[in-house]
């Protein structure tokens, strides 16, 4: 395929086939390739959640305790490994945001404290690092079964 730039652009099957087939006695090199790829498109998938939640660099920054460098380089790269459990966390939590909600209404919502969590919200969560506690809040929110049931 050619992109409108005029660069080929290889199907990704393809291109997959090639460096597999290029590399398939080095399992440590295509190990760190695969990782090098998962954490890139964790750094999109960061990047989405602060578009969805509205949070800038420099608040994401300030509510996880890290540097606005450090969150760009998180959405450039990906985070580092030890916190792709919260990223995942949010990830799906964000999921069900944009399931269920209009996606306008998110960024309000994230922010709206909760009566049944002692009334913080789930930015708040996210300040403390809870971000189990954040999916499994937003599983609360939208299990419909227990308020129908």
């Amino acid at each position: 395929m050619v992109t409108q730039s005029g660069i080929l652009k290889p199907d990704p099957l393809a291109a997959a086939e090639q460096v597999i087939a290029a590399h398939k006695d080095e399992h440590a090199w295509l190990d760190a390739f695969s990782a090098h790829l998962d954490r890139h498109r964790a750094g999109h998938v960061l990047a989405g959640i602060l578009s969805t939640w509205d949070l800038s660099q420099a608040e994401t920054a300030r509510l996880l305790g890290i540097s606005r460098q450090a969150v760009g380089k998180w959405i450039e790269r990906g985070a580092p490994p030890d916190r792709a459990e919260m990223i995942s966390d949010l990830a799906a939590a964000t999921d069900l945001l944009v399931h269920y909600l209009k996606r306008d209404r998110i960024p309000a919502v994230v922010r709206r404290p909760i009566p049944a969590k002692n009334n913080v919200s789930l930015v708040d969560l996210l300040e403390r690092g809870d971000t189990q506690l954040i999916l499994a809040t937003c599983r609360e929110m939208f299990d419909f079964q227990q308020v129908h049931g």
